[in-house]
């Protein structure tokens, strides 16, 4: 079991922090010192999970610092908010963690922006929240950006002429690879802009192999009065692993000195589904570094952010 280290003094922003993967590494970076913002989407389960939290860490530690915010990675003015609020408190940022997500809806739904859902929410409502989040970011003195990816990233591809799916016919589990890709090629060049630009700021991916949550579920069932006859949640033939365990390597991204910029780790057991945490395989794609900067520009473009100007 991963320990993550003392986090005192460390102020950390976990979105979709109200259940799963999230919930998790939210408490344990409580555990370990942190003050944590729970970014969610809905106050009220939030609220709820961070009673869960501290009842869950009991009265053997100090009270657990937590916060609520609420943000809905659907909708950019949302985002906007969520970042300006947190620039007028002034208090810089030592981490941030890209958990949130939403997989494979079965029709192709819209965020407020009329995006795709998925690519929408998963890869460019954490773009614009990332990039406006910078300033507070380069104020801390060793920042990370750790961002959730997916098995699912192998099978995507960027497809530029339409990120929307408007002209193709919508494949859910295809829609979710494309976004699970993006949030790779986001983290990957991330961490060259940061090599470029001479900050001292970490970028990193993990994926949580075949971790039961509520994002097999919710998803699928939207629009749905009951689950699809086939679907994530009942495969029987496949290792499946729980939370605790699902959000390590997010965990061993987010707060391992051993964990570098540009790294990606997952489960190490049979096919990355389950297991200790280990770096995990690249996906081909992943790798083009043309494409990574392809889709930043295009994300820029999509969201409206930019990159701080630089110092000097």
């Amino acid at each position: 079991m991963y320990t993550v280290p003392d986090q005192t003094g460390q102020l950390a922003i976990v979105t979709g922090a109200n259940s799963g993967t999230g919930k998790e590494a939210a408490s344990r970076l409580a555990a370990a010192g942190a003050t944590v913002v729970l970014a969610v989407r809905t106050p009220e389960k939030g609220e709820a999970a961070a009673d869960e939290i501290r009842a869950e860490i009991g009265t053997a530690q100090p009270e657990p610092k937590l916060q609520v915010r609420r943000i809905d990675l659907a909708d950019l003015a949302s985002v906007a908010a969520f970042a300006d609020a947190m620039i007028a408190d002034g208090r810089p940022v030592d981490m941030l963690i890209n958990n949130a997500g939403v997989m494979t809806p079965p029709r192709r739904y819209t965020t407020a922006d009329d995006f795709e859902l998925q690519f929408g929410s998963n890869h460019l409502g954490h773009f614009a929240l990332t990039e406006r989040l910078l300033p507070l970011l380069l104020a801390a003195p060793a920042p990370r950006v750790t961002t959730m990816s997916s098995t699912a990233s192998s099978m995507g591809r960027i497809a530029f002429d339409d990120l929307a799916w408007e002209q193709r016919r919508y494949r859910p589990m295809r829609a979710y690879g494309q976004s699970k890709l993006a949030n790779l090629l986001m983290a990957f060049e991330l961490a060259r802009i940061a090599t470029r630009r001479g900050w001292n700021l970490t970028s990193n991916a993990a994926h949580p192999g075949f971790t039961r949550t509520n994002l097999q579920t919710s998803g699928p069932m939207l629009g749905r009065d009951k689950p699809p006859r086939l679907s994530p949640t009942n495969l029987p033939f496949l290792p499946f692993q729980e939370v605790r365990t699902g959000a390590e390597p997010l965990l061993y991204a987010a707060t391992s000195p051993n964990a570098g910029t540009g790294t990606y780790y997952g489960p190490s057991g049979l096919l990355e589904l389950v297991g200790p945490t280990k770096p995990a395989r690249l996906p081909r794609r992943s790798r083009d570094e043309g494409t990574a900067r392809h889709l930043w520009t295009a994300s820029e473009q999509l969201t409206g952010t930019s990159l701080p100007a630089p110092v000097g």
